[in-house]
């Protein structure tokens, strides 16, 4: 009996993440992740990352922060809805990509956010890749050990 109410409510929580209706689109990048960021006005600020809840995606509170930090810096968080898709990369890279998607999404809404916006660093996109690795070398850098005789 209670397995079944879990059940009708986990039905519940995934028909509320899915948004019907205009929405401003947005891509964030970070290292191999993307995430496809879908910005709906009006909304409750229900943020759902690939058709899950973002605490359900992110486990970690910091990743949970680190996403919603411009909602938090713009006043925005309960305003909008959010639905992302993110791919490739871990979720820390993941989490920063979602971070500069909405970002993006925000200065499309309203350009007068691009200033406070731009002072932390959120609309550029991190460009820092894993280097590629080097033939002769163990890694990108690192070289065998080095014997004398």
């Amino acid at each position: 009996m209670a397995d079944d109410n879990k059940k009708i409510q986990k039905a519940k929580n995934t028909e509320e993440l899915k948004f019907t209706g205009k929405y401003i689109s947005a891509l964030g990048k970070r290292k191999t992740s993307t995430a496809r960021v879908r910005l709906y006005k009006n909304g409750k600020g229900i943020i759902a990352v690939n058709g899950k809840a973002m605490n359900d995606y992110f486990n970690e509170a910091a990743l949970r922060t680190v996403a919603a930090q411009p909602l938090k810096l713009t006043g925005h968080l309960k305003d909008f809805d959010f639905s992302i898709l993110a791919k490739g990369g871990g979720t820390k890279s993941q989490a920063d990509a979602v971070r500069h998607g909405i970002t993006r999404a925000l200065e499309k809404f309203d350009e007068k956010l691009r200033p406070v916006l731009k002072a932390k660093g959120w609309l550029t996109r991190d460009s820092r890749k894993k280097e590629r690795k080097k033939p002769g070398l163990k890694k990108a850098r690192r070289a065998p050990q080095w014997s004398k005789r």
